[in-house]
């Protein structure tokens, strides 16, 4: 049954949204003094946009020409992004921790006229020799530099311009919205090639309206509910939440420090939170490093009640009955141990979405246990992010639920899962060879994920195509299913890479999650001692060695890791090896660990 979509445009959207709820809550960000969260209504995001809207038609901005914003998630971001789209133009989002050089090269090819950059570094990436077509910058905080060679003024002064506009014209942006068709460009997401440049991915207005009701129809999105939004806006995930905001007109505190997240969910307190699965790791991993540390009764009632929990989880999932003698059991761990990892994240929490990346069977299962389900999903951004999702109260560990809206899904014969519908892009920008390599003749994306389908509908992936491993004896290997195994059998990892690609036997990079080790140093010989030393100390190495033995008891031998090596550092953004959504960029860590891989596989011919 096709769904039902009564928007033309993310704009009309917009405003429909700002008249039937004027007065509440829109968009919360954090007071400048970190004293709390502070709050928009859509009546004043409304304004806010259409001055930001009138003000780049001043600057010369005209239907679907595109628009650059370079800056971390922020209350500006969204609505600097408003604002292009009441515009009648496209953003082009660029990741802040983007170097010069790819910005460049993002903001060239994709022809954006103006760059919003969060402050003059972020603007100072860019300069008229390697943007020739840029005519101006706006900068969201800092001052202008009046010798620029591309003309800067602040986004207060661009708000300026666009209200004055409006005095003398106050139907302007109606009329522009009026003009915006489903086909029209809304944004340009640049997405990794299989070249070393990234391809641009146009989604049209269609594809994120129809994002934002499949979203509602499925009770992930609620009015009543308070939503933090620290995801990057540059993704596709960020993008596709905050059209669901809109249709639904739900509060969602924006803020992108990650490194604020765990103490301001305690204050801000949301009913809902979407994140990749290095956060919901992160508070497992704390959780269970911390009730191992205070040992004696205290890690033994932990131990009992994650436990029940599973136990409980195990017959919810097989379709059973729980029974009362394991429903009083339960109802004493939720008291005793559950109820403080609930409040850790507030308190309040209704649903918890993960996606980027695939979520750990076992760590899925945790928070199940703890009463925090945890909706797995999946999509690309060659689909407006939202493609499949478990259900509130109809989960299914171990998949990425069923199809959002009238999405068609089906697997190829050699197991690729393929889409086509309202919310898959037009086509990669100036790049018709590859677009037209990306589609199957009848029209469906081919996604480059091996997965099943279930006769429900319930979607379990396998691996990415791509990043399938194959070993010198043929066999392969999915390396994110291990690298998930690991990481529930030792809560001390932060990251772990399987590595193996045309290798007789598989090795593995493990870092170590910085919170989590200095923890279970202390009272030790190595307290006290920084990250480096503890984490190449040889108790460190014991550590993951008893977790990766156990590890290779529950795979095929085949798959077995037969050497390890635990890293200096954890992996970063900067250098190129994760994503800033979190995701492993495999190339990047092969390539910048490479000596340390070589060493694993120096003077042995060991076999599979």
């Amino acid at each position: 049954m096709a769904l039902d979509v009564p928007y033309r445009s993310i704009p009309e959207m917009f405003f429909r949204r700002v008249a039937a709820t004027p007065d509440r809550d829109a968009f919360g960000y954090p007071a400048a003094d970190d004293s709390g969260p502070r709050w928009l209504t859509w009546a004043q995001v409304s304004q806010r946009a259409k001055a930001i809207a009138a003000g780049l038609r001043e600057l010369g901005v005209g239907s679907e020409d595109r628009v650059a914003i370079l800056a971390n998630t922020r209350l500006e971001w969204v609505l600097a992004d408003l604002g292009v789209m009441c515009a009648g133009a496209a953003t082009t989002t660029v990741y802040p921790t983007t170097e010069p050089e790819g910005a460049c090269y993002i903001i060239v090819d994709s022809g954006s006229r103006v760059l919003i950059a969060e402050n003059p570094d972020q603007a100072a990436k860019v300069s008229a020799a390697t943007t020739p077509a840029l005519t101006h910058v706006v900068l969201i905080e800092g001052t202008p530099d009046p010798d620029a060679d591309i003309p800067q003024l602040t986004l207060a002064e661009l708000e300026q311009r666009g209200n004055a506009a409006l005095a003398a014209d106050p139907d302007l942006i109606d009329r522009i919205v009026e003009q915006i068709q489903p086909d029209h460009l809304a944004t340009l997401i640049y997405t990794s090639g299989a070249t070393g440049q990234p391809k641009g991915v146009e989604l049209l207005h269609a594809g994120w309206c129809w994002e934002a009701v499949a979203q509602a129809e499925l009770d992930l999105l609620r009015p009543d509910d308070l939503q933090y939004l620290w995801l990057p806006l540059s993704h596709s995930f960020g993008k596709t939440l905050l059209c669901g905001v809109i249709h639904v007109g739900l509060p969602t505190y924006v803020d992108g420090r990650i490194d604020k997240l765990v103490d301001l969910l305690g204050v801000v307190r949301p009913t809902l939170m979407c994140g990749a699965p290095r956060i919901f790791e992160k508070v497992y991993n704390r959780a269970v490093t911390t009730a191992q540390s205070e040992g004696g009764a205290k890690a033994a009632i932990f131990s009992w009640a994650v436990r029940v929990g599973r136990q409980k989880v195990a017959l919810e999932q097989a379709g059973k009955p729980v029974g009362a003698w394991l429903k009083l059991r339960y109802k004493l761990a939720e008291r005793l141990v559950f109820r403080k990892l609930q409040a850790r994240l507030g308190g309040r929490i209704r649903v918890l979405v993960s996606g980027s990346a695939p979520l750990s069977r076992d760590i899925a299962e945790f928070f199940a246990a703890a009463n925090l389900p945890i909706s797995e999903g999946y999509g690309l951004t060659e689909a407006s992010a939202g493609n499949f999702v478990n259900r509130p109260g109809k989960l299914r560990i171990g998949t990425v639920g069923q199809a959002l809206g009238d999405l068609e899904c089906k697997i190829d014969e050699d197991g690729e899962i393929l889409l086509r519908g309202t919310p898959v892009m037009r086509g990669y920008h100036n790049m018709p060879e590859e677009t037209a390599a990306a589609f199957t003749p009848d029209g469906f994306f081919r996604t480059g994920d091996i997965g099943e389908l279930d006769a429900d509908g319930y979607l379990r992936i396998t691996d990415r195509k791509k990043d399938l491993v194959k070993t010198s004896g043929g066999k392969y290997i999915a390396p994110s299913h291990i690298e998930g195994m690991f990481k529930a059998l030792c809560p001390y990892t932060s990251q772990a890479v399987v590595i193996g690609q045309a290798r007789n036997y598989c090795t593995m990079l493990v870092t170590l999650d910085a919170d989590a080790i200095t923890a279970w140093a202390a009272g030790g010989p190595l307290e006290g001692r920084p990250y480096s030393e503890i984490v190449t100390s040889k108790e460190a190495y014991e550590l993951v060695d008893a977790a990766v033995k156990e590890l290779n008891s529950k795979l095929n031998r085949w798959e077995t890791i037969k050497k390890f090596t635990i890293l200096p550092r954890d992996l970063t953004i900067e250098n190129g090896e994760i994503t800033p959504s979190l995701k492993v960029k495999r190339r990047g860590v092969e390539a910048n660990f490479a000596a340390e891989i070589e060493r694993m596989y120096e003077g042995t011919l060991a076999e599979i």
